[in-house]
């Protein structure tokens, strides 16, 4: 696997990788192609595609965020690992927590993270209403991130209650969403959020749009959000 573009992309965000890190990202690869040959991980297999478009994407965090800080970071709707544990390879610093509601795919995160021989990270198999009540997961992190596809305002819902006053909650947008924006500025303020600002770029030497979209958590999320399972998407707040 030649990685040349690859390094270069990285340092497009100023990062360096070790040769440990290196294999760690190459065996993250050769896992997502063999796992994902037998259930449905991603549509993109080529290896310069999966850098770029995974990889490269979900590092790209570090235009809106410091991360080289001990931060608690939650990835609601991981799905293949997606941003969470590329960014777990390049901040080992970073205390990281996987969220999805497929278990088979909670089983290929647990393969990936024992492989890569990470620490400080773990895979959970739920929904993301669940984990957020008072007695789990609520407001128990620094930072929550998600690329799941989803509206501003579903997506807020699910992600705001884990976040703690003061973190923040970063949404990984592949298109202009000033539309979108404005529709969730109702919700976002109900949750206890406020946006902060939004960062668009293009990934390095390709014509691929990103917007990573940030709303700080400035008061805590009322208790009777999130609302029970499958509300927050079929009726957003």
């Amino acid at each position: 696997m030649e990685c040349e573009q690859f390094i270069s992309d990285l340092d497009f965000f100023h990062i360096t990788l070790t040769d440990r890190q290196l294999w760690q990202f190459m065996r993250y690869y050769e896992l997502l192609t063999e796992w994902n040959s037998f259930m449905n991980l991603t549509a993109i297999t080529d290896f310069d595609e999966v850098c770029k478009k995974h990889f490269v994407d979900s590092v790209s965090l570090v235009k809106a965020y410091d991360l080289s800080q001990n931060l608690h970071v939650i990835d609601i709707g991981t799905g293949a690992g997606f941003p969470g544990i590329p960014l777990k390879i390049v901040f080992p610093n970073l205390n990281v927590t996987l969220l999805d509601s497929l278990n088979k795919r909670i089983r290929f995160l647990d393969t990936v993270i024992s492989e890569l021989e990470l620490s400080d990270i773990t895979a959970l198999h739920g929904r993301a209403e669940d984990y957020a009540k008072p007695d789990k997961l609520r407001e128990a992190f620094d930072l929550c991130v998600s690329r799941a596809v989803a509206n501003l305002s579903t997506l807020s819902e699910y992600c705001l209650p884990y976040v703690k006053k003061g973190g923040s909650f970063i949404s990984y947008k592949s298109e202009k969403i000033e539309e979108e924006g404005k529709n969730a500025q109702h919700a976002i303020e109900l949750l206890g959020g406020k946006v902060s600002g939004q960062i668009a770029f293009t990934l390095p030497q390709s014509d691929i749009y990103r917007n990573l979209y940030i709303i700080e958590k400035v008061k805590e999320t009322p208790k009777k959000y999130p609302r029970k399972a499958g509300l927050p998407s079929k009726e957003p707040l």
